[in-house]
């Protein structure tokens, strides 16, 4: 091993590339590098043709994007441009596991990534998909930007926590009832963020099912839907056949007649 001055000269990615927390070389993965310097792996679902929309996938806590994979296939299907990273402190990207100093940082690298690959596709509308806690991430980070995204699929969103709940969660699903309660700080939703699609499983024990009511009820948008799945638990795209397929089905449904209004040039 060389030591002394004529090494300290190597660039540190030729000595000791930068590695996931698996010890894999991000040079070898698609990632991004957000606004501190950490290292973001992606992933990216592209159709064969010319994608009609795009989707940006936000993950849950404790999970990775790869964990969408089926769900983002299905997109594709429909000629969208699905994309996705793990989250700081998730999956293949850096950053103490499952901690974070502010849930901005989060809604900040959405937008980064986002902004990215609107760049090689100008003009497609852009739609967010959130589980759990990228539920809750998808809300903060259409309300930061209103009117820049044409829709939103929230499954088992964080907008209420379980009482049973993490306090990390109780933290961001207060953020997010400072947002869409019209009589805290926040204020409502802005009606310019536009269509969102809504379902939870009634037995959610991470995620209050009464939050989706709350959500639905001070959302101004006139094009919204609800679905509730009695019984069923948190993880709505990974339940028993019958759930999971409607829910499929649901997602489908919902995306296929906005991308074709969204593609016309017409608010959906």
């Amino acid at each position: 091993m060389e030591t002394g001055p004529k090494g300290s000269f190597r660039m540190p990615e030729e000595s000791s590339p930068r590695r996931t927390p698996q010890s894999v070389p991000y040079r070898e993965l698609p990632h991004l590098v957000n606004a501190d310097g950490q290292y973001l792996f992606c992933r990216y679902w592209k159709p064969s043709g010319t994608p009609r929309a795009l989707v940006f996938v936000s993950h849950g806590a404790g999970e990775h994007c790869g964990r969408y994979d089926e769900l983002a296939r299905m997109l594709v299907g429909l000629g969208l441009l699905v994309f996705a990273h793990d989250h700081v402190g998730h999956g293949q990207s850096e950053g103490e596991r499952m901690v974070v100093s502010d849930f901005q940082v989060f809604i900040r690298d959405v937008l980064q990534h986002v902004d990215l690959v609107q760049k090689d596709h100008p003009g497609l509308p852009v739609f967010l998909l959130g589980h759990s806690m990228g539920g809750a991430i998808a809300i903060l980070t259409a309300a930061d930007r209103p009117g820049h995204f044409s829709g939103m699929i929230l499954i088992s969103p964080l907008v209420l926590a379980n009482p049973e709940s993490a306090t990390t969660f109780k933290v961001l699903a207060a953020k997010v009832l400072n947002l869409v309660l019209p009589n805290m700080s926040l204020g409502p939703i802005d009606s310019s963020m536009l269509s969102r699609n809504k379902a939870e499983g009634s037995a959610d024990r991470l995620c209050d099912s009464r939050g989706a009511y709350l959500l639905m009820e001070s959302a101004k948008s006139q094009d919204k839907t609800l679905k509730i799945y009695e019984g069923a638990y948190h993880v709505l795209h990974k339940e028993l056949p019958e759930v999971t397929n409607s829910v499929f089905r649901e997602i489908n449904t919902w995306v296929s007649q906005r991308t074709v209004v969204a593609g016309t040039g017409s608010p959906p």
